[in-house]
């Protein structure tokens, strides 16, 4: 045996060795540059701890956080026809939706579902801007015509959560015509007399803004979201003037008579059921269950109760 070729070489790990960290771990706020551990930030609704910025939420991290107990149904879609136009820009419209979906794990940009908030039953949709920039295209105006048919069919308020940057250009004209389509699914609501409320979520923007997300009965905004039309950088190119601080942010719509609310997303599940059982007339909202008492077996007519009975069982025992 060779002892000097044959030995066991010296292993330091905590000075030598790389450990392996998932990338996952830490999040870092876009707003403060603060690192979030990604457990507190779930915890906490994807809201800076430090700052309390909101940022980007996807609508099934939304609704498991609205719905009682996470639990909802999901609401079937029509789905439209893939790429009418058969467009491509430095990609095709089909390799882009594959790669969306890939990405999200989602089929589109707008998720609908039903169940109950605070034992109110409701109809919700969510958008989410990290399919493609939560783009209004067929399958979003298919999604809201959806969403208002089953909220109409089963009485029940709906609550939209409008996140987007605007039309899909890779859509063109039928991408603008969602804009009267989903008119016509709020007047549906509002024909039955059913509250539809909506929370307006950072960005919104484009063509959502002149339509559905500013057709609510009740206005709701998240802290600090940008709600506007046309964006703060094209108006300040065109008027070639400095816009004020916080111009079409959700605070300053709220002053000047936009708004109804601003409303934190931790709040926003209490803030929802008060208005909704205000508007629907229902009674104060259910918090939660109470146990129920044992079934204690009633005298029967005649019979008196012996005091000692009890005494005299619990002797024996």
């Amino acid at each position: 045996m060779n002892w000097i070729s044959n030995y066991v070489r010296p292993r330091i790990n905590s000075l030598f060795s790389r450990r392996e960290v998932p990338e996952n771990l830490w999040t870092k706020c876009s707003e403060c540059g603060t690192m979030l551990f990604h457990r507190e930030f779930a915890e906490n609704l994807n809201v800076c701890t430090n700052c309390d910025h909101h940022m980007a939420i996807t609508p099934r991290e939304r609704f498991a956080a609205l719905f009682d107990g996470g639990v909802f149904a999901e609401v079937d879609v029509p789905a439209p026809v893939e790429d009418p136009l058969h467009f491509k820009d430095q990609k095709k419209y089909p390799e882009r939706m594959k790669a969306a979906r890939k990405d999200t794990g989602e089929r589109e940009a707008m998720l609908v579902a039903e169940g109950e908030i605070g034992r109110t039953p409701i109809v919700a949709a969510a958008q989410d801007f990290s399919f493609m920039g939560g783009s209004m295209g067929m399958y979003v105006g298919n999604a809201i015509i959806a969403a208002a048919e089953r909220a109409v069919a089963s009485k029940r308020p709906l609550v939209l959560f409008s996140a987007a940057g605007g039309a899909r250009m890779q859509e063109g004209i039928l991408s603008l015509m969602q804009m009267p389509r989903t008119t016509v699914a709020v007047q549906m609501l509002k024909e039955a007399g059913l509250p539809y409320v909506v929370v307006l979520t950072h960005p919104t923007t484009g063509g959502v803004t002149a339509s559905y997300a500013m057709l609510g009965d009740v206005h709701i905004a998240e802290p600090n979201a940008l709600i506007c039309f046309a964006g703060p950088r094209v108006i300040e190119q065109t008027i070639r003037e400095k816009l004020p601080d916080g111009f079409q942010r959700a605070e300053y719509l709220l002053d000047h008579g936009m708004l109804d609310r601003v409303t934190h997303r931790k709040d926003m599940k209490d803030e929802l059921v008060t208005i909704l059982r205000m508007l629907t007339g229902h009674g104060p909202a259910v918090k939660g269950d109470l146990p129920k008492p044992e079934d204690v077996p009633t005298p029967a007519k005649g019979d008196t109760p012996d005091p000692a009975k009890p005494k005299a069982e619990a002797k024996k025992a």
